[in-house]
């Protein structure tokens, strides 16, 4: 099978559930903001020198497949849960309970790891505008919502991590 298909070449794009939409639609700018932010996961792991951090972001990059299908479907149900929020909660707890308290503005950049995973953390910032930008048009399971959030929060908390500060 080769990579290209032809079917997109009159700018649609099939969705995981089947149906075919507008590339320039609000459903793919969120699941394709979600996508930059497994790359932006994959350049961090690649630089990250902190076992721990290469392993849960690892994680988030197998989870975010997850968030780009839930994004890419309708009317089906989320494969992100409240569990998958609260997992991702108990992460920053602990994490958190590793660092010293927040006491100034954190500059990124002191290792390529923790640069890299505050890029994670702007592109996915921006995939929750988007995903925002989805949900005020057309369904949006909470879940997901949640999710990228508390994303955010993860990945400027192995940022820290990575950086000791």
């Amino acid at each position: 099978m080769s990579v290209y298909t032809k079917t997109g070449d009159k700018g649609t794009t099939g969705l995981y559930t089947g149906q075919r939409i507008p590339k320039n639609s609000l459903r793919v700018a969120a699941y394709g903001t979600v996508d930059e932010i497994s790359s932006a996961l994959g350049l961090a792991r690649a630089f990250c020198k902190n076992e721990q951090v290469r392993a849960i972001v690892l994680e988030l990059q197998k989870n975010n497949g997850l968030l780009m299908a839930d994004l890419a479907s309708i009317d089906k149900p989320p494969m992100i849960s409240d569990e998958s929020v609260a997992h991702i909660e108990k992460i920053i707890d602990e994490v958190e309970d590793k660092l010293p308290p927040l006491k100034c503005f954190i500059i990124p950049g002191d290792s390529q790891g923790g640069a890299f995973l505050d890029l994670a953390r702007t592109v996915t910032r921006r995939a929750e505008r988007a995903i925002l930008d989805l949900a005020d048009m057309e369904p949006v399971h909470e879940s997901d919502r949640l999710y990228v959030n508390r994303l955010s929060d993860l990945c400027f908390v192995l940022m820290r991590l990575e950086e000791n500060c």
